[in-house]
């Protein structure tokens, strides 16, 4: 009787639904980073915290939204080509102040793919030595930096250009290589 007994608790304590909705470290990286970045110019920039002003504003920082961003902004419905839109589960949430971890938590539940996001190791540019980069890395770097190597054929090619484009977009790392 006293095993019976023993049991039932065992199986009641295994289905009553614990934490397991919480996020663990690392775990929406992207939804966390972006919404907890875009709340805050919602709040530095004085918008009214009603749904469609949200809804507005999120639309407009999605268009400029790039990479992982960008598909976080697809997977809610906040692009223009989104086959789906659940962006009212942002919206809404922001508009009563709901922290962005537990937006995350409830997005996760509608969506696992929002939470697999996650950003791209960035390199550091001042000791990277660029000849051993793939040329997917290479490429991904001027990516990043908003440009192109039209008429690049080899890796050589991705190199020059990258050095030549780094004072622009990364004079620290520039001044560090030349110092080398």
């Amino acid at each position: 009787m006293l095993t019976l007994s023993g049991l039932s608790v065992a199986l009641a304590l295994a289905l009553v639904p614990g934490p397991a909705g919480a996020l663990r470290e690392g775990d929406c990286e992207v939804c966390v980073t972006f919404l907890g970045r875009f709340y805050q110019s919602l709040k530095d920039n004085g918008v009214s915290f009603t749904n469609g002003d949200i809804e507005k504003a999120l639309m407009e920082i999605c268009e400029e939204a790039k990479g992982k961003e960008n598909r976080f902004c697809y997977y809610i419905g906040a692009t223009s080509d989104a086959a789906t839109k659940i962006s009212n589960e942002v919206s809404k949430p922001l508009s009563s102040h709901v922290p962005v971890e537990r937006i995350c938590e409830k997005l996760k539940k509608k969506d696992s793919q929002i939470c697999e996001l996650r950003y791209d190791k960035q390199l550091d540019l001042t000791s990277v030595d660029l000849k051993k980069l793939k040329v997917k890395d290479l490429k991904k770097i001027l990516e990043e930096w908003g440009e192109s190597c039209k008429g690049c054929a080899e890796k050589s090619d991705f190199i020059r250009k990258i050095t030549e484009l780094m004072p622009k977009y990364d004079p620290a790392a520039a001044r560090a290589r030349t110092d080398l």
